[in-house]
């Protein structure tokens, strides 16, 4: 009978203290409130001092973060839930990683230091000449200004090279994700990536197949036209009429935006607005641009941001110091410890940055209140779609209204100019937007082999962007590691949906403001009842499915590009006539 007794006891202590699923939530969602809190602060130091301690101290941080994670994910699995809420939060719980700790904790450490590794390789890259040195910011300055094909050369080769070395983490990292993905039950990373949508993997890539048939036709034309013109300036032995565009004439180190060669386009112009130089004649710094940002959210009736968000941001470049300049918001600690981290240059694309950014805090605040596991957006095409869609109200009617204008410029609406210059930043993005997770899902799945990873990758942009390596690449190259988002693991077909759910987003809120004309032509600056309306669905976080968060929005469960197309029918219709007679296509 004792021997019984023995036996049964530590059934009966394991039984005594068996966690409901009301306890196992509140347990991760305290923790994960704390850990992450923690890791965002040694996030925050390593990106604004990169030095070998701090990326040390971030590895760890991001070590125990994601064993923590992870762990919860793999509970959740026990749990039923018994009311919606429960059952929602267990389903984020497990589909809300990006990386899953392998079970071995040395394994998961080795992941989080390759990880940290990668990303710190990323910040403090420069291309070095003869002892000249010059980092990320002005070689993008050298392909947004010259138009000397050896010079946009030089500077695309200089920072690309840059990340031959990175291509054995980045593959280690790989496997070891894989590795943690299989431990938790998924098949892969891809699967991992493709599970976080409120619908099946297989469904998912469908969506996101349909919407790039969509608009295809419509980027097919901008980037017909837009060869078209590079050919005349550079001649058939830079770019030919019909093959793909050598990725270093398009003004962006990854050809993914094109609004810097617009000068190079012959589109005429009766009233375009050149924001740069307003910003410049204004006298503007990185504080009054983000002055100006913050108002324009505080014009649709929402609140101010904290004290201590200009306290701790950082808006200018150190002189001291390497920092990861790319532009990002922070939420430090889930309440009202938000921030961005930029190096703002007084310019119409870092104006437009700020915006955007600003829209990443203030669903941050809109959804401080949730449970912490509910702290994020709908999806993450979410969060970038409302920062985007506030873009687009960045109209010249705006720009009167704080301002920049004089309000007697003859200024009143968009034309094709104006259309084209969103085009080369909007449409020319998509195709872009979608091939890098393609790429990635195909490395993590195994279809595409660690010596194929160059190759692999031109494939795919040659196939969706029709844009070419510049220079002969070899296989040992890792071009894709010179991307900031390859190299630190951020899923990328967020951009995707979010540049099509803003222009979705941005009809709904026109519709709210009051607004019957063009789309182009809305701005919802200073309308309280699209700020209720923009509100209400960022309050939601991801309590809900985000087709719930949609229908809030729009009235529709779908994504869609007929927003999209309407946008810019008029310069569709106004490609077509300038391309006939071209072979379009590659």
């Amino acid at each position: 009978m004792l021997k019984l007794i023995s036996l049964l006891l530590p059934l009966m202590i394991i039984s005594a203290h068996a966690k409901t699923t009301k306890e196992f939530l509140k347990e991760a969602d305290e923790t994960l409130f704390r850990e992450t809190e923690n890791e965002q602060r040694a996030e925050w130091v390593q990106n604004n001092f990169i030095t070998d301690d701090t990326t040390r101290l971030t590895a760890d941080a991001n070590a125990r973060l994601t064993e923590i994670s992870t762990r919860f994910a793999k509970e959740s699995k026990k749990y039923k839930g018994a009311t919606a809420e429960e059952k929602r939060k267990l389903y984020l719980l497990l589909n809300n990683l990006v990386l899953p700790a392998p079970k071995d904790k040395k394994q998961n450490e080795e992941m989080t230091r390759l990880q940290s590794e990668l990303e710190s390789n990323y910040g403090s890259a420069k291309y070095c000449v003869d002892g000249k040195c010059r980092e990320l910011g002005e070689l993008e300055d050298t392909l947004k200004d010259s138009r000397k094909p050896s010079e946009l050369l030089d500077a695309w080769k200089g920072w690309h090279d840059n990340f031959k070395t990175s291509k054995q983490k980045y593959q280690r990292v790989v496997e070891l994700g894989n590795q943690g993905a299989r431990d938790l039950g998924f098949k892969d990373l891809a699967d991992v990536w493709k599970s976080k949508y409120d619908m099946s993997t297989t469904d998912y890539e469908k969506n996101i197949d349909r919407l790039w048939t969509e608009v295809k036709p419509l980027y097919e034309q901008l980037h017909c036209y837009v060869r078209g013109q590079l050919n005349k300036k550079y001649g058939d032995s830079v770019v030919s009429k019909e093959g793909p565009i050598p990725a270093h004439l398009l003004g962006n180190m990854w050809a993914q935006q094109w609004p810097n060669i617009h000068d190079l386009t012959d589109v005429e112009s009766s009233h375009s607005v050149d924001i740069t130089r307003l910003l410049e004649d204004a006298k503007y710094d990185s504080k009054k641009m983000v002055n100006t940002g913050e108002n324009f959210y505080v014009s649709l009736g929402l609140q101010k941001l904290p004290e201590t968000f200009y306290k701790r941001s950082l808006l200018d470049k150190p002189r001291d110091r390497d920092v990861v300049c790319h532009a990002s918001a922070w939420d430090i600690d889930s309440k009202e410890d938000v921030r961005i981290k930029m190096c703002i240059k007084p310019n119409e694309e870092d104006f437009r940055t700020i915006h955007h950014e600003l829209g990443h805090v203030y669903y941050y605040l809109a959804y401080n209140k949730l449970p912490f596991i509910f702290n994020n957006g709908a999806n993450d095409g979410f969060h970038e779609g409302l920062g985007d869609s506030i873009q687009l109200s960045l109209t010249n009617q705006y720009l009167k209204e704080i301002k920049l204008l004089k309000s007697n410029d003859k200024t009143a609406g968009p034309d094709i100019d104006y259309l084209f210059k969103m085009a080369l930043e909007k449409v020319a993005f998509l195709p872009f937007g979608l091939l890098v997770d393609k790429w990635r899902w195909q490395v993590f799945s195994g279809q595409t082999k660690p010596a194929d990873y160059n190759t692999s990758w031109w494939k795919l942009r040659r196939q969706y962007q029709g844009v070419m390596e510049p220079v002969a690449r070899s296989a040992d190259e890792f071009d894709p590691g010179a991307k900031y988002h390859v190299a630190s693991f951020v899923p990328y077909s967020r951009y995707f949906m979010a540049h099509i759910l803003q222009f979705q987003f941005h009809r709904a809120l026109c519709q709210a403001a009051g607004q019957t004309g063009p789309l182009a032509e809305c701005s919802i600056y200073g309308s309280k009842e699209a700020g209720k309306k923009l509100q209400a669905m960022m309050a939601l976080g991801a309590s809900r499915p985000w087709q719930d968060a949609l229908e809030a929005m729009t009235g529709k469960r779908d994504m869609d590009a007929t927003a999209i197309r309407d946008y810019f029918a008029p310069l569709e219709t106004w490609l077509r006539k300038k391309n006939e007679g071209q072979k379009c296509g590659w």
